[in-house]
């Protein structure tokens, strides 16, 4: 007996956006039914470098326009680019607050509120600071035919997992928009305590620093 695929393509469809024509492709992961889609723009061949970004859903700032964070302002630069190249690919995850979900997220949020940075916050719940997985990358890669990507991202475990699942990152993009007075702290905190490569321009204003 076969044994049922760890991720499953659902079904694809046009996608027209305020930046240009879409298409999106559902996938699920089987034993849990947790949903995600990949967004591609224009054509390419199997041989070919793509443009894509792994974009984890951040329902605050994608869709309520929270300054908080910059998962929105990325998000949107991101699809303008692809557009604005003529192809490439968002991989859009469902991983709300780097894996601890909406509502352990809202839980975050108010002891930063209090004081603790993102990373202290998470911890102080009980989760790691990161609990994101990418594995689900690759199938959507493949079945999008791409082998090899330039990576629109600040963050160098992206890279580090697609690497190790055999894809062939040749460049990585950086995507620093949406740097604001109410989310200045916490792009710090990830460029410090996880790794995240902003231009240093992030840290001039900071009074902490002078």
């Amino acid at each position: 007996m076969q044994d049922t695929p760890k991720y499953q393509l659902v079904s694809s469809a046009k996608l027209p956006t305020r930046w240009g024509q879409f298409r999106i492709y559902g996938f699920v992961e089987t034993a849990t039914q947790q949903e995600h889609v990949a967004l591609t723009h224009g054509e390419w061949q199997p041989d070919e470098v793509v443009s894509i970004r792994i974009h984890s859903e951040c329902l605050t700032g994608d869709a309520l326009f929270s300054t908080r964070c910059d998962c929105g302002f990325q998000l949107e630069n991101a699809m303008k680019n692809v557009v604005a190249e003529g192809r490439g690919v968002i991989l859009y995850l469902r991983q709300e607050g780097r894996g601890i979900g909406l509502l352990n997220k809202i839980r975050a949020y108010n002891l930063q509120d209090q004081g603790m940075d993102t990373v202290e916050a998470n911890e102080h719940l009980g989760f790691d600071a990161d609990m994101r997985d990418y594995d689900i990358c690759k199938v959507m890669l493949d079945e999008l035919n791409i082998h090899q990507v330039r990576l629109m991202t600040n963050n160098p475990r992206k890279i580090a997992a697609l690497k190790g699942m055999g894809i062939n990152v040749v460049e990585r993009l950086p995507i620093d928009q949406g740097i604001t007075d109410d989310n200045r702290h916490y792009i710090q905190t990830k460029t410090r305590k996880l790794g995240h490569e902003f231009d240093q321009h992030v840290f001039k204003t900071d009074p902490a620093d002078e």
